[in-house]
């Protein structure tokens, strides 16, 4: 399979890379801003089979033309997109400045979109679109301060997916997305310093990859809580 995974160079984005590539037949384009990180993260993998793609994601939709061209040349298609890069400012609402709401926006909402539209023409019949939003997104559940602008942006992506299930269920294209709760990541110590969570970047990992490889003959257009606790 062909497979697209943002926020690849760390955390939750990281181990699921690296849990896919574990199919020599696999073939992950990795995405982040860091390329040590995702250099890094393609040594790892056991099959060679993770490509490393240092890429600005919130740098507009005509950045995105170079992986799009990439992927037309060296895959054809593009079976599995996974949209896991986040951005977490944890400061009262008022707090925010220009900044900070515009790189939330940019990297949980805007990115995610513009990449979905680029690679549309990739995505055909059975392929799955899989957006990792966050319980703060997730409607009715138990929200924290200092995390509005977070939960606001990881929500819209959400009711995203729901619009594209529907937009787009005739060519067969699914889009699914995961609310997960506490995981013991760079961005949960950021969002609840001190807290230690119950479920580690590699098990959440587990769940999301066979999920991205099985979830669309079971779902599409849900978005799904992946919570044993919040925080």
């Amino acid at each position: 399979m062909n497979i697209v995974i943002t926020g690849a160079s760390s955390g939750i984005g990281r181990e699921v890379a690296l849990r896919l590539s574990e199919e020599p037949r696999n073939r992950i384009y990795a995405i982040a801003r860091n390329r040590n990180l995702l250099l890094s993260l393609s040594e790892a993998a056991g099959n060679k089979n993770i490509i490393a793609v240092p890429t600005d994601i919130t740098s507009g939709r005509s950045s995105l033309s170079g992986l799009k061209k990439r992927l037309e040349d060296e895959a054809g298609r593009l079976d599995i997109l996974i949209n896991n890069a986040g951005h977490l400012v944890n400061k009262p609402f008022e707090d925010h400045t220009e900044a900070d709401v515009a790189s939330s926006v940019a990297v949980n909402f805007t990115s995610a979109a513009m990449l979905i539209a680029e690679l549309l023409p990739l995505l055909g019949r059975g392929s799955h679109v899989v957006n990792i939003s966050s319980m703060g997104g997730f409607q009715g559940s138990l929200k924290f301060p200092g995390l509005a602008w977070y939960s606001a942006t990881k929500g819209a992506l959400a009711v995203l997916t729901e619009c594209l299930a529907a937009e787009y269920a005739e060519r067969g294209i699914s889009f699914n997305c995961l609310c997960p709760g506490a995981v013991q990541t760079e961005m949960f110590q950021k969002a609840f310093p001190g807290f230690t969570a119950p479920v580690s970047p590699s098990d959440m990992a587990r769940f999301i990859a066979d999920f991205a490889l099985n979830g669309n003959r079971f779902f599409n257009g849900k978005i799904l809580p992946v919570a044993l606790s919040v925080p």
